[in-house]
């Protein structure tokens, strides 16, 4: 997106900013956008300190679902706000706890955001697509399969009704639905860190990687990077609405076990385990159509350069 000029001082709100995907966000803004303020409200159930060092702005640490955001931000005279904040393990069943923290987060926000008109732009998910083992666009019926999914909807939900009010012309809220997202800045996320960084823990142990028969499920595995460009990118379009972020790609685990392999100069072959998984999906793309029409994104990481980035990275870690 188009840098904001040097003499002007953005001030920018990203809740979940010490997360995967909120703390890239955050390093992206500050080392592009010389004169950023940007302020963060995390607190720190799923994000890590070690994803915001070097950050230079203000931290708010706090549950955004009670923080009193008139208290702590109505100084602020924010430009944007990038709302990325929720429970992001998807293995969570308590009802409750998952549509509370998550939609009532995002409500408060849009509160927030409302009478002074500061342009929203959150994250939603492919899982609102649910199991469904075809190319998803934007406008295919929403199945979610799990709770985490089904808040991502309300979000939606909650973000058009704001929309329809005639009172609200011409806000800009803009929901962005992440595919399976990879690359640095996740391992604090252990078991639900993505399967590329599983299969490169085993890998590099030298253990042979394991995957359901028979390896060819496939995900749109997408950088970290590439999601991050297309946040970007709807927070700046002028368009209102919901937009794929992923690579285009359906890429199998076979694919991705030869792309470790080759990143690590190893010939390891998998290891084939049984499902016992009803529910697993068997397939992911996001048609990316109307994000390249209407943002203009376009991913610049295929699955072997995106890798290969990534285990440079972590081998650079160690």
């Amino acid at each position: 997106m188009p840098l904001p000029a040097k003499s002007v001082r953005w001030r920018v709100l990203v809740t979940g900013g010490a997360g995967f995907i909120g703390s890239t966000l955050v390093k992206r803004i500050e080392r592009e956008w010389e004169n950023a303020q940007v302020t963060v409200v995390d607190d720190f159930r799923s994000g890590h300190f070690k994803n915001l060092e070097g950050f230079r702005g203000e931290l708010i640490a706090a549950d955004l679902a009670t923080l009193e955001l008139e208290r702590y931000l109505h100084a602020r005279n924010f430009d944007a706000i990038f709302h990325l904040a929720s429970i992001t393990d998807t293995r969570e069943m308590d009802q409750r706890k998952m549509c509370w923290d998550n939609i009532e987060s995002f409500r408060r926000i849009l509160e927030f955001a409302r009478p002074r008109q500061i342009p929203v732009t959150y994250a939603s998910s492919a899982a609102t697509y649910g199991i469904d083992a075809r190319v998803n666009s934007e406008t295919d019926e929403r199945k979610p399969a799990n709770v985490y999914g089904f808040s991502k909807v309300q979000l939606e939900n909650l973000a058009a009704r704001y929309l329809q009010d005639p009172e609200h012309a011409g806000w800009k809220l803009a929901a962005v639905r992440y595919f399976n997202v990879y690359g640095p800045g996740e391992a604090h996320k252990g078991a639900m860190a993505s399967m590329v960084y599983q299969l490169y823990l085993q890998m590099k142990a030298g253990k042979a990687p394991r995957v359901f028969k028979h390896g060819e499920q496939s995900r749109d595995f997408v950088h970290v990077d590439d999601v991050v460009n297309c946040t970007l990118l709807a927070m700046n379009s002028s368009k209102a609405g919901v937009f794929n972020a992923g690579s285009g790609q359906a890429r199998t685990f076979n694919d991705l076990i030869a792309c470790l392999n080759d990143a690590l100069k190893l010939k390891l072959k998998p290891d084939y385990i049984d499902n016992p998984f009803a529910f697993f999906q068997p397939f992911t793309q996001a048609d990316l159509s109307r994000s390249r029409a209407e943002l203009g994104y376009e991913p610049r990481y295929t699955l072997e350069t995106g890798v290969k980035q990534y285990v440079d990275w972590l081998e650079k870690r160690k």
